[in-house]
Parts: structure tokens; sequence; C-alpha cells
């Protein structure tokens, strides 16, 4: 399939949905000569590697000198050959030499064993150690392997609470390697950056000084970012110099469907999986990505049913899904066959998106802006792995920030890649990790400063006073009855709720015990590997929710109220006619109700009351001010304040993705025509998470630009009165009511001073 052809057909046949084509040029091979022991050369031509593309030799060698590195460079430019190659030499060298490989997935550790072990290095002993590894096996491994390949969870849970166990193991740890360093940001990465500290500590204490190799796609800041995760300074290599075809990506705007009520465009998924067709039917081996299981399972129907429908049989039969939830053989069987080209397609979800080696494939389909420019172009990079031509293709979600890139394509190709952010001092994160520390070893405050920093007096106040931690001999013990270990979920804040079948008792799932009242309240339905059930009873307190099978075509959306209060601003600046403050908020919510929805329609069956308790999180936000005087420049009428305010929180919600690392659902917003602690019409966002993840505060950073393309998201939607484009949210608690578009336009450009 030609990339430009096959645009310029659906430009010809649908001239108002192809919203932007972007050429990527090719770029050359920059290869470096490198000299290698015999052995290591050897191992390479066996498996098919010449020379070295630049960016890897100008890592072996920082790696060489003992320097920290972090590799930012594209998809499928060689970046696990960077850190191979130097865990080769460094346990060739060293006999008694351990290395420890982190990934933030199991599959990732699998594929990567099975890379290492196509080297055939005699010297290394590399074994996975993560939840699926045998009792029988765990034994083995801690005596033998001298190369541990496993991921944040199991360190955390397995490793750090055994530490006298591993203590050769950590003795003569030389090397520690964190790939898709991208992944771990926000909450998750707060979590790593303390369990990376713990790791240094105990390995320093035996007298290791293990180097640092982390690896990632690009993103704004890879050397920050690794700083920040393991608190050490870094060498950077960002210059790519593995060869890249030339590549063709396509923005897709859905057109809209009239009989839609509100009229609203094309689901996002149903259109990727008519594209998906559409490239495997001209024979183009393509991957399409959905956001979640259910809509990668959907995609792939709806592909092989259009494919059917137009005869082609032989096509249909090679299109599968590949989500989480599938046994381990049955995604390691999917990856062998798209590897080996025996699949002409494959919808998938964000699992396959990270380093897996899949093979070369001509177009890549999206449905839906993932989030971040990173994870876009980490997706579309899947393809034109064989320096071919390729197309990439962004379908768009009836949302905000998707419609605003569909307008403004320069804010996807013309923007620099994003920061991934991350605090790990955040004390409600930071605090537990201390307990786990002084169980691994106690805490001798001023020695451990150089892990955890200044921050580390506060957490150790607070542990004492929590009755966690003792004082004796000049050092901190850790005084609970139990390891602290488990009590600690390092991917979420606020514990977990078991998802738990009434009927058989079986676990399904979990859920965030801070996000439960809005998940998986009593009624609420809830999707799991495809089936769904209803939730039928929540216990807070005992953490656990009961669910029982349910197959009626709807979904459930809470409803909740939400009260804010400024405790302290911390930052202030000014922002066109007004000023934007930066601060700490307590914020108190409420699930109060929820709606039954038709999952085809949208439309509302009923809505039922709850009685769940209030919670209070106390985090960070970013808010800005319209006075009363600016609201009359803006010829807004005060009975008109409130749907204008909330609508300008929507689009800014929407919005924030474009200029923070984060996900919608990270974030919240309250909006008010009069708050008690401002006095003035007041508009919040705020981190969702306690003690909050960077977010509010990058989006004080960007203030200005982050209210425009707000305010021109809006301006720009074509719709009269509010749609899921420009001002409507999924997940407003208040059923978007009210909401008024034209008067949240004239809002923003009074306060920007417009």
């Amino acid at each position: 399939m030609d990339p430009l052809s096959f645009l310029e057909r659906l430009r010809a046949a649908d001239p108002e949905s192809l919203a932007h084509v972007e050429r990527i040029p090719e770029r050359r091979a920059e290869t470096a000569e490198v000299s290698l022991t015999p052995e290591i050369s050897v191992r390479l031509k066996k498996a098919g590697i010449g020379a070295l593309w630049a960016h890897q030799a100008e890592a072996l060698e920082h790696l060489r000198a003992g320097r920290h590195t972090a590799v930012a460079t594209g998809t499928a430019s060689g970046k696990s050959l960077c850190y191979q190659l130097a865990t080769l030499e460094r346990l060739q060298a060293g006999p008694k030499a351990t290395a420890l490989y982190l990934f933030p997935t199991k599959a990732l550790a699998q594929d990567q064993l099975r890379q290492l072990r196509s080297f055939a290095a005699t010297w290394v002993r590399a074994a996975v150690y993560d939840g699926d590894t045998a009792p029988a096996d765990r034994q083995w491994i801690k005596r033998n392997a001298n190369l541990i390949v496993s991921n944040p969870d199991m360190l955390h849970f397995g490793v750090l609470p055994q530490a006298d166990k591993w203590a050769p193991f950590f003795a003569n740890l030389a090397l520690i390697v964190v790939d898709e360093m991208h992944t771990f940001r926000g909450v998750f990465g707060s979590h790593v950056a303390n369990v990376l500290r713990r790791v240094r500590r105990l390995a320093e204490a035996r007298g290791a000084a293990p180097l640092f190799a982390c690896a990632s796609a690009t993103i704004g800041n890879p050397g920050e970012l690794a700083s920040r995760l393991t608190g050490l300074d870094f060498e950077v290599v960002t210059r790519d110099g593995s060869p890249r075809g030339t590549r063709f990506f396509a923005l897709w705007n859905p057109p809209v469907d009239p009989d839609r009520v509100p009229p609203s465009r094309t689901g996002a998924g149903a259109e990727a999986a008519e594209l998906m067709a559409r490239t495997i039917g001209e024979g183009a081996n393509t991957i399409a990505f959905a956001k979640s299981r259910r809509g990668a399972e959907m995609v792939a129907q709806v592909a092989r049913s259009r494919l059917e429908r137009d005869d082609r049989h032989d096509l249909a039969g090679r299109v599968a899904a590949y989500r989480a939830g599938y046994l381990a053989e049955e995604r390691r069987a999917l990856e062998r066959e798209l590897a080996d080209g025996d699949l002409a397609g494959i919808a998938a979800t964000t699992a396959l998106e990270l380093g897996i080696d899949i093979g070369g494939l001509d177009a890549c389909i999206i449905a839906g802006y993932p989030g971040t420019i990173a994870a876009t172009m980490q997706q579309a990079g899947r393809a034109g792995r064989r320096q071919g031509r390729s197309l990439a293709m962004l379908v768009a979600n009836d949302d905000p920030l998707d419609q605003y890139l569909m307008n403004h394509p320069d804010a996807l190709f013309g923007r620099p890649i994003e920061a991934a952010i991350l605090d790990h001092s955040n004390p409600n994160i930071m605090d537990p990790h201390v307990a786990c520390a002084a169980y691994e070893q106690p805490i001798d405050e001023q020695a451990d400063l150089a892990y955890f920093g200044p921050a580390l007096a506060g957490s150790i106040a607070r542990l004492r006073e929590a009755g966690l931690l003792r004082p004796r001999a000049g050092k901190w013990f850790y005084s609970g009855r139990t390891g602290p270990h488990p009590d600690m979920d390092i991917r979420s804040m606020g514990g977990e709720v078991r998802i738990v079948e009434a009927a058989t008792g079986a676990l399904i799932g979990t859920a965030s015990g801070a996000r439960a009242p809005w998940s998986v309240h009593p009624g609420a339905i809830y999707l799991h590997q495809g089936e769904q059930y209803r939730v039928a009873t929540l216990d807070l307190d005992a953490g656990v929710a009961l669910v029982e099978p349910n197959d009626e075509p709807i979904y459930t959306q809470p409803r909740d109220v939400t009260d804010i209060r400024v405790l302290s601003v911390d930052r202030k600046a000014p922002l066109g006619a007004t000023e934007v403050f930066f601060g700490t908020v307590e914020v108190t919510n409420q699930v109060v109700a929820y709606a039954r929805k038709h999952v085809f329609s949208g439309e509302i069956i009923d809505v039922t009351p709850l009685e769940l308790p209030p919670r209070t999180l106390t985090t960070h936000a970013v808010w800005y001010t319209a006075p009363h005087e600016l609201l009359d420049r803006a010829r807004i009428d005060p009975m008109d304040v409130p749907g204008a305010a909330h609508a300008a929180e929507h689009a800014a919600i929407g919005i924030l993705p474009l200029f923070a690392m984060c996900d919608r659902w990270d974030i919240g917003g309250v909006s008010t025509a009069m708050h008690g602690d401002t006095g003035h019409c007041t508009v919040f966002i705020y981190d969702g998470y306690p003690g909050g993840a960077g977010i509010a505060a990058r989006a004080f950073g960007a203030a200005e630009a982050h209210q425009r393309a707000t305010m021109d998201a809006i301006r720009q939607c074509p719709c009269e009165t509010g749609c899921p484009s420009c001002v409507q949210s999924p997940k407003c608690g208040n059923g978007n009511s009210p909401l008024d578009k034209l008067a949240a336009v004239r809002l923003l450009e009074a306060v920007l001073g417009d």
C-alpha cells in the first residue's frame, strides 16, 4: 500500500474528515565503530547485529566510563542494546557481579529474557523474578542468577522485605536498568522513585556502587526524570542514529452523525475499525490502538466483520485483539504471529505500545488521542520498522482535546514532547516508603539524607508520632507488628478495594480506594475482560465490592457534589486581566447518585440516589479569579456566571493533558460564581491525589497558553450550545448542567485580556 495514494482516496471520498497530513521525513542511519571482546562480537554477529548505531555507541561509552546514562530515542531504535552490551561486559569482567533489570510490565520482562538468551552468553545467568515465578524457582534464582529481570512491584513486595536473603546479590550489584522510564511518572513514578532509593541504600550499605542505565521513549526531560527517579545525575543520549523510512501521519476527524441526539461524531473506535479494515484490504499489516480492553476487542471484531462483508475472509481470519487479561501463553503466541507476519492486523491496548518486539508493520491507527504527544509518537512508531514508507492515523474522539488537535495540528507536530513529572517527597507517598526502608535496614537520619532528601526529617517525625518508628542507638527502627510492605500499593494511593464475584467468591479485579465511590459504587456497571458486572454492595471499611453478572446494554455515571477550601496560596502570577494562583486546597467530595445510560444512545434511563460518606482530599490546585468588573466587561449576566465558569472549567480540564503529562481522570475541577475564600468567581483545577502529583504545578507554569488553548477549543467548535467536543464532560458530577458555551468564550476572552 502506498500511504499517500491511500490518503488521497480517503480525501476524495470524505474531504471534511481528513483534517491534516504531516510528512515525517526519512532518517539515514548513522553508525559508529566500537571495540568489543571477541566473545561478545561473535554473539552479536550470530544475532544479526553488525555495526552499532551512533546513539548505542555513545551510550556504551558513557556506561563504560561509569556515568549514569539515560537514552531517549525513538521506537525501534535499539535502545535495549545500549544496556545489554553494558551488562554483557560487566558480567563478563566480574564473575561475582550482578545486574537488575526493571520493566513496568511482566510481558516486557519476558520479552527481554528472550532477547538476552538469544545471545547465548554462557556467563549470563538471567531469570525473570516476578509474581508468576514458581516458589521452587525462586530459591534457585536467589542462589544462582546474576541477572534478575523484574518489575518495581515485585521488587517492593518480594525482594526488599527479604533484603538479608538477597545480601550477596545486593553486595555485588553492578548495574541497574530502568527501561520504559517514561511510564514511571505521576503517582506510580513517585512510588518507583522511592523504591529505587531503597535499592540504592541496601546495595551501597553492602559495598556496591550500582550504575544506572535508563531507557525511555522520547520525552521532554529524560535527564531530569532519570534524576528524579534515582536521586543521581545523568548523561543523556537523545540523538537517534537508527534509520527510519518516511512516515505520513494523518489526522482523521469522524463525520458528525445527525441522527444522534444531540448530533455528535461517529465514535473513534468504530471509525478506527473501518480504517483498519481498509488498510488491511490494501495489503498493509496494521496495528490499531484502543484505550480499553473492550475497545480493542470491538475494533478487532468490527474490522473482521467489514473484511467479511468485502469477501476478504482470508484476511478476516488474520485479525486479532491483544490486551491484558489474556493468558500469558496467548499473548506470547500473538506476539510471535505478529512478528512472523502471520497476522494481517491486530487491535491492542497500550500493552503493545511499549518495547515488545513485534516486527515490522505498515500502518498504525490510533483510536482517540492517547493523552500525550509522547504516547502518540510511541504508538505511531510501531509502524514503519522496516525502513519503508508507513502510515499513522490519529482518529479523533468527540472531546475538547481531540477536537482541538484536529483544528491545531501544530499542537501535535510543532510542540516539544511533554516533560514527565513526579514527586517522591509527597508525604502521602514517601512516609510508607520510609517505614519500609526502616524495616529493611534501620534509618540513619544523616546518612539517609543522600537517598530521601530534606523531607526525611518530617517523614520520621510523622512515623514516630504514628508509633511506627522508635529511636535506638542513634538510629530509627521500625516498630510495627508486621512488615509494612503489603499495606502499600505502589500503583495507586488510598489503598485498594477488592472486586469479588458474589456467587463464587472469585477475585476478578481491584479498584483504587480513593476512586472506589466513583467506579464501584452500589449499582455501578463494572467491566472486566469483556464481561459486564453490576456492583451489588460496596464496603469501604472492609475494602470489598461484591458484583454480579449483568448483560443489560447500559453504563453508569456517578453524580457528586464537591466543595473546595483554599488552605494556602504558595504562588501567584499575572494572567491577562486577572491573576492565577497555585497552592494547597482541601477538597470534600461526596457521590450522591448515579445515572444509568444506554450504551448506544447515551440516553439517561434513570437516576438513583446513593448514601456514601464524603471523602476529603488535601492536594495542590491551580485557580484563577474573575472579579465583578471583569464579568461586566465580558457582558455576562449574573444568572449566566455559573454556566460560563462551569463550561470553562470542563474545557480546561479536557485540554490540560496537552500541557501536563496526565490523564483527564487524574485531575478534578470546581467552578463557582462566588467562592468564599477568594471573594470572586473562581475556576479551580486540582490534582486528584493526596498531596498532589505535580500536575497543577505544571498547569500554573503554562497558565496563559493553557487558557488560550481552552478558549480556542470552545470558540472553534461548530456546535451552537455546547457538546462533547468542547464543554461537555464525561466525568461531570452535575450531569453537565449548567453549561453556557458562549458565555464561557466571553469569560476567557476577558480573563486573557482580549
